[in-house]
């Protein structure tokens, strides 16, 4: 079985023309990286927001493989593998960190702070509406309360 992988992404202060910090970068994905395998490179990107105290999902993508960065505030990224939560983390006090949730393993997204939460996912393969790929599923002994 697939395991689910995840990576720091450093963060980069870029600076002005006159040398002073004007911002950051996260390099959020690279080829010669090998975090993720030829036939899971992304199909597709697009930002997911959760609000305030809210959960996404949980759902179950049986084909489609996941690759979630939470780009603004944080998230926990919560699997069920055999049974058994995972915990995940991502977002500005986490190391913008890259988690990948392969097919087959059911996930939610919980925002942890007191703003929305942006979150970049780039699937393999994309979604298309004549192949809905998006299944419920309950994580009926798991605590969401955020602490």
């Amino acid at each position: 079985m697939d395991t689910i992988k995840e990576k720091k992404n450093k963060k980069f202060i870029s600076k002005n023309r006159f040398g002073k910090p004007n911002g950051f970068l996260v390099p959020i994905l690279n080829i010669h990286e090998n975090f993720v395998k030829s036939a899971q490179w992304p199909k597709q990107a697009y930002l997911t927001v959760a609000n305030v105290g809210e959960v996404k999902g949980p759902h179950l993508h049986k084909k489609r493989w996941q690759l979630y960065t939470c780009i603004k505030g944080d998230v926990k990224i919560v699997t069920r593998v055999d049974g058994i939560y995972e915990e995940y983390f991502s977002g500005e006090n986490y190391d913008f960190k890259t988690v990948q949730v392969p097919a087959g393993i059911p996930s939610a997204l919980i925002n942890l702070g007191d703003c929305e939460a942006y979150i970049l996912n780039m699937p393999s393969p994309a979604w298309h509406e004549d192949d809905i790929d998006d299944w419920d599923v309950k994580f009926d002994d798991y605590d969401f309360t955020i602490k």
